[in-house]
């Protein structure tokens, strides 16, 4: 049995960059290949754009070293669903098809649109601490 595929809502990967804690945490996981990350192109793009946001105040050359380490650690994969499960925050369905086209079964997240789901199609849908719990990181 392979290590586990997650996918890793935008706003845990932000987190991750600029600050330590339990996002932190579970990107190290990944680093040290207990986790598979899988991102679409989709989320890439919305990683970009919100990585530029004022309020980040991150550097050119912050920006640049995490997406060339995320590139490095995750699979990048293009989807071609087009779900339309969670209305009030439409973005978020790509996560949805990430995971969906590619067999993954957690999602991670800090959205409450998408963890109110806490399932689909047999998908679990947790955030950080939740997942950190369940697995008994400390």
């Amino acid at each position: 049995m392979g290590k586990e595929a997650i996918v890793v809502d935008t706003n845990i990967l932000i987190s991750a960059l600029g600050w330590k804690g339990k996002p932190r945490a579970l990107m190290e996981l990944v680093l040290e290949g207990e986790l598979k990350l899988i991102i679409s192109g989709k989320q890439l793009k919305e990683l970009i754009r919100v990585m530029d946001y004022p309020k980040f105040s991150f550097t050119q050359e912050e920006k640049d070293r995490f997406l060339t380490l995320l590139l490095r650690i995750a699979a990048l994969v293009e989807t071609k669903a087009n779900l339309c499960i969670i209305k009030e925050d439409p973005s978020d369905n790509m996560l949805l098809e990430c995971a969906v086209e590619n067999g993954v079964k957690l999602i991670i997240s800090g959205d409450k649109h998408l963890r109110r789901l806490k399932k689909y199609k047999g998908i679990a849908i947790m955030s950080v601490g939740e997942f950190l719990k369940e697995i008994e990181y400390s």
